[in-house]
């Protein structure tokens, strides 16, 4: 079977992510298990909309 690709998004830019989401305070506390899917959704398509930005950047 495929491999999933783990860590294709740093640490740090997930708590980044995380704080602008207001959701650091549920994964300080309880892990990133805690936070709801649709949070985590948004926290993918924010990284990507970065990653978007800083392509047409250069």
């Amino acid at each position: 079977m495929g491999r999933r690709n783990r860590g294709l998004m740093s640490e740090a830019l997930k708590y980044e992510l995380a704080k602008e989401m207001g959701v650091l305070d549920i994964v300080q506390s309880d892990g990133w298990g805690s936070v709801p899917s649709r949070d985590c959704g948004n926290l993918v398509k924010m990284a990507i909309e970065r990653a978007e930005r800083s392509l047409s950047d250069k």
